[in-house]
């Protein structure tokens, strides 16, 4: 009877993580699929997701409670929702999690929860969880930990110390977005705080935690892409953040916000893109194209339109330009460029199709090109801009 109530009570609680993305390596791609939104193969809400080592491992994805005194507007668990409230006891999700680990359904744990009383003494319970595991069961695998909205700085603190990774979910780039989806919720104290000291925390060599990340409710507040780069953009600048991550808006029946549009996937596909381009490929904020409303286009790849805008700088040799050069042609990326720059110590490429041999997506790459001097395709130019810009 109690392993059943226990299956039973991780499937609410773990259907009630779901739209925390920020344990999960399927960010892009989705917008085809979905799949952040729905269960995994493996079942129990068991994810696969990407260590900061590049490892993907199986994470069980489960909140410590739904039971929330928050009424923020997008969110399921928000405390004028009629539906089913559980709560785990520290040393029950310590052993349910060991349990799924023994028998290699789940290498790492990622632990969240809605704010049941307030927040330090939910954290409390969180934390409960986790020294269970670390201290008493000698777990040494990857824990991934929220931080909850006005947690103090001890519990900040002691969350750093036993977790590989923290975080703590801004939901909207700034105060007056915020306090329309989640009135509840103080951008500056609440949130903009303590990823400040997060922050720094990570940055500590006595701390366990070497990363951290938030994520972005999209379009509930009516924000523009341009705020949320904005604000992500300083993040990575000022407070050291790994990685954000972007959820689209999709409204709940019987919500507050039941009756808005839902944001489109390639909206949060696009806000992604430009997260690579800040993270992976060099690019700053002023680079990136937005219409007069501060909007990216849906109906092209961010990389693509600035290669488009900018012609003084094609077509590049392949044979010769370094890896900053290299990464601003379409259809290169950082693991194809550091491929091409390592292969030719030994030779000189002379074809697409030695190029395709490396990763490159030749159809998007040849019109930014020459191969020893010679063009690699015609240029796609004007026209599909001046398409796009006319969407």
């Amino acid at each position: 009877m109690y392993a059943m109530r226990r299956r039973d009570k991780i499937q609410v609680l773990g259907q009630s993580a779901q739209y925390d993305l920020c344990c999960s390596n399927q960010c892009l791609g989705r917008q085809a699929t979905g799949a952040h939104r729905v269960r995994g193969e493996v079942g129990r809400w068991i994810y696969p997701a990407a260590m900061p080592d590049g490892e993907t491992i199986l994470l069980l994805k489960v909140l410590m409670s739904n039971e929330c005194r928050n009424n923020c507007h997008y969110c399921v668990n928000r405390c004028s929702n009629a539906f089913r409230r559980e709560s785990f006891a520290p040393d029950e999700l310590a052993d349910l999690f060991l349990e799924l680990n023994r028998r290699d359904l789940a290498r790492g744990l990622f632990l969240s929860s809605a704010v049941v009383r307030d927040a330090n003494t939910t954290m409390d319970r969180m934390l409960a969880a986790v020294e269970a595991l670390r201290l008493r069961q000698g777990f040494r695998g990857f824990i991934h930990l929220k931080v909850l909205p006005g947690a103090s700085y001890d519990r900040v603190e002691r969350a750093a110390e036993l977790a590989d990774r923290i975080s703590i979910n801004l939901e909207a780039p700034n105060a007056e977005r915020l306090s329309a989806i989640s009135p509840d919720k103080d951008f500056d104290s609440d949130l903009a705080e303590r990823i400040q000291w997060i922050g720094r925390l990570v940055a500590r060599k006595d701390t366990k935690a070497k990363g951290h990340t938030t994520q972005f409710v999209v379009g509930a507040a009516g924000e523009t892409d341009l705020e949320i780069l904005r604000t992500t953009d300083a993040l990575y600048k000022r407070v050291n953040l790994s990685r954000a991550y972007f959820s689209a808006f999709q409204p709940i029946a019987g919500s507050p916000l039941a009756d808005q549009t839902p944001t489109p996937l390639m909206r949060e596909h696009r806000l992604y893109q430009c997260d690579f381009l800040f993270r992976r490929y060099g690019f700053r904020l002023e680079e990136i194209a937005f219409d007069d409303c501060g909007r990216l286009p849906l109906g092209a790849d961010p990389k693509w339109i600035w290669a488009e805008r900018h012609p003084e700088y094609f077509p590049i040799e392949i044979n010769t330009a370094d890896r900053t050069r290299l990464l601003r042609v379409p259809g290169i990326g950082p693991r194809s460029a550091r491929r091409i720059v390592k292969m030719r110590r030994e030779i000189r490429f002379g074809s697409l199709t030695d190029l395709k041999a490396m990763g490159v997506v030749v159809r998007r790459a040849a019109p930014y090109l020459t191969i020893n001097g010679k063009r690699a395709g015609s240029s796609m130019g004007d026209r599909q801009l001046h398409l796009w810009e006319l969407a």
